[in-house]
């Protein structure tokens, strides 16, 4: 009897055992549940990798964010510790589009009639010069010299003067096919890259590109003999083109007549107007960071002050549709300069092109009604120049 109780009581304390087991835990007096459910390793695994990887593309993320917000706040303090930084990007020299050309070979670039030259305007300063001659000379200018193309400049062709831009060199594209349509219309067309631009040796400066304009102005004059000789600035040309006729004009050589394509006021002005400048338009002094050192550069290009020394006749072209020097500057250099004392002997002219055409900044060479307005306009210039 005894054994069979023993017997009872051993079943028993391995029911009450299994069913312990069996329960997650213990209840505590709140009938809650001590401990959580323990799901197999391999489930426990599979949840932990997706927090993982989210977590990880989040620390991530912020990590890229913040690193971006320390860039953004330190380039304005990196410029204004060192302005050399923003007069690079006014001129932007650096950036030789198209790259792989031939700069001594202006045949590559559709240029048949076109002389390369090397101009020595300063000691350790070289440029390098394209002269490109009439349409109607085309046939006798294949295989010509340096000496025949000098020559062909006293011929009876008016001359056209070209001041590229910023960025890229005289083999840009869009200035190549302005060659080719003022060519066309019977103008010589020379043009150069300023120093330490394309293959031109030298160190770039305003006071340097005014020089090397001024050089290759007299370079001109000296063979043209009596031929109207006109003045053609593009975007940040405009500005060493009024600076070269304001000169030309105090010395009493002024030419027979300026024109301005997609020109500003000042280069602060174009500076804050400036796609670039869009991010940090509204940053906490913005002039101070980013205006004042182009000026501690010496870079002013004042158009809108040149223009009250200016004593020729001026057009000036611009795109409604510009992005990069918007319409309202060049609009507001003509009301400067049609109001202008030293212009009242001379004829002033905006021509706008509709933003429906496309021109933006440097497309206006496209523009079917450009030799009738060269026409028009050069024609009355070299009337007054005459009388």
């Amino acid at each position: 009897m005894r054994k069979r109780n023993e017997s009872v009581t051993v079943e028993h304390e391995r029911a009450v055992a299994a069913a312990a087991a069996a329960v997650p835990g213990p209840l505590d007096k709140g009938c809650s549940l001590r401990h959580s459910l323990h799901l197999p390793a391999a489930a426990a695994e599979g949840m932990k990798r997706p927090l993982g990887r989210r977590y990880g593309l989040w620390f991530r993320l912020r990590k890229l964010i913040i690193w971006l917000l320390g860039m953004y706040i330190a380039i304005p303090f990196l410029v204004k510790l060192c302005p050399a930084i923003q007069a690079k990007l006014v001129f932007l020299n650096f950036v030789r589009v198209p790259y792989f050309i031939d700069l001594k070979r202006p045949q590559d670039q559709g240029l048949n009639h076109t002389c390369n030259y090397y101009l020595q305007p300063e000691e350790d300063v070289t440029i390098g010069v394209w002269h490109t001659v009439p349409a109607a000379l085309w046939k006798n200018a294949r295989g010509k010299d340096q000496l025949w193309f000098e020559e062909a400049l006293g011929s009876s062709h008016p001359v056209i003067l070209y001041l590229h831009g910023n960025a890229g060199t005289r083999g840009g594209d869009h200035r190549v096919e302005l060659y080719k349509v003022l060519s066309s219309l019977g103008y010589h067309v020379v043009t150069f890259d300023y120093r330490g631009w394309g293959d031109s040796i030298g160190s770039p400066s305003e006071r340097g590109m005014t020089y090397d304009a001024l050089h290759v102005f007299d370079w001109i004059k000296a063979r043209s003999g009596d031929n109207p000789v006109y003045i053609w600035g593009h975007s940040l040309g405009t500005g060493v083109a009024t600076n070269l006729v304001r000169r030309l004009c105090e010395r009493e050589t002024p030419p027979d007549a300026l024109i301005l394509e997609s020109p500003f006021t000042n280069i602060r002005e174009e500076a804050r107007s400036h796609p670039f400048s869009v991010i940090y338009r509204y940053f906490p002094g913005f002039d101070w960071f980013f205006l004042d050192p182009i000026t501690t550069s010496g870079i002013k290009f004042a158009n809108d002050e040149n223009v009250k020394y200016i004593s020729c006749s001026l057009l000036i072209l611009h795109a409604e549709d510009d992005p990069v020097v918007p319409f309202h500057l060049g609009k507001k250099l003509y009301n400067i300069a049609a109001t202008s004392r030293s212009f009242r002997d001379y004829k002033v002219q905006f021509v706008p092109f509709h933003t429906d055409l496309g021109y933006r900044h440097k497309y206006i060479y496209r523009s079917p009604e450009l030799p009738r307005i060269l026409r028009e306009f050069l024609g009355k210039s070299e009337h007054e120049h005459h009388h």
